[in-house]
């Protein structure tokens, strides 16, 4: 009476062939897709791992073995390019150039990402494309050049924070994440007697942090690894950022590698830091409105 049919026992043994060939195949995506991972992350911190473990050797280490691990974690050589690199000035003048270039960007963009989001000005689409399409562009340095020489702002920190108070991507995914704040919002704030700007700090703000998060990070990190605008638009040494002071660093001390390492690790540490205590929001600001958007 308990016995299973033949044909009841067929399928019971077809179904636990099933599951163990479903089970093997998530085994080994799951396993290909940690291999693609950690090869990825061995490409992308193999050289930062090295950068580190060439600034913890002395120069005699160094020429004997370059590719050996470090034994005596010589950290004096990010104090003797701290102080031979007149790193502090070079610091606190991209430090300057790159919170006010990022402060001014994100008010103006604020203030234009939200009328085209909601379409309140006309060709509102328009206007986004021609963002799209600067995208695309090569950079005009030739009038640039011309225009803040003109203007009187050449070798100036002011002429050198206006080249970056536009950023099309900026632009872009701010429109895109404020096309997922309803609407009804805009229609109750206005009900209750809520200004323009009132609404955008108190309402606004707060619900798009994840992508004021992500233009901020990507931002600031194009202002502060920028290298060339520095080296057109900047030629007193006092006004130099921390990329073009690292190329006169390199001039006098290139042929020490253990104290360059520690001069570029110390260039990187900043945005580091900004991106580890930004990074929580920066998939959903890049992600959000890629839909809808």
């Amino acid at each position: 009476m308990n016995s299973i049919p033949p044909l009841g026992r067929e399928q019971a043994e077809i179904t636990t062939f099933i599951r163990r060939r479903i089970r093997w195949r998530i085994l080994i995506s799951k396993t290909l897709s940690y291999a693609v991972l950690l090869t990825l992350a061995a490409i992308y911190v193999g050289p930062l791992l090295m950068l580190v473990n060439t600034a913890l050797k002395t120069m005699p280490t160094f020429m004997k073995d370059a590719t050996g691990l470090a034994t005596e974690f010589r950290l004096q050589n990010f104090v003797q390019a701290w102080n031979k690199a007149n790193f502090p000035k070079y610091l606190l003048n991209s430090v300057f150039y790159t919170v006010s270039a990022t402060t001014i960007f994100l008010v103006t963009a604020i203030f234009v990402a939200f009328p085209i989001a909601r379409g309140y000005i006309k060709r509102a689409n328009v206007l986004l494309m021609l963002f799209v399409i600067a995208l695309f562009l090569p950079p005009a340095l030739i009038p640039q050049f011309q225009l803040i020489q003109s203007l009187g702002l050449y070798n100036t920190p002011t002429g050198f924070i206006i080249l970056f108070v536009v950023n099309p991507v900026g632009i872009i995914i701010l429109v895109n994440y404020i096309k997922t704040v309803p609407k009804e919002l805009d229609e109750a704030a206005a009900i209750d007697g809520c200004g323009y700007f009132r609404f955008v700090r108190s309402i606004l703000l707060p619900l798009i942090q994840p992508a004021l998060a992500t233009v901020i990070v990507l931002h600031a990190i194009g202002i502060w690894n920028d290298v060339i605008s520095a080296t057109i638009y900047l030629t007193n040494k006092d006004l130099y950022p921390i990329t073009r002071g690292l190329i006169v660093f390199q001039g006098v001390y290139g042929s020490d590698w253990p104290l360059l390492a520690s001069a570029v690790l110390m260039l990187a540490f900043p945005m580091l830091i900004l991106f580890l205590f930004l990074q929580r929001y920066i998939i959903s600001g890049l992600t959000a409105g890629s839909v809808k958007g």
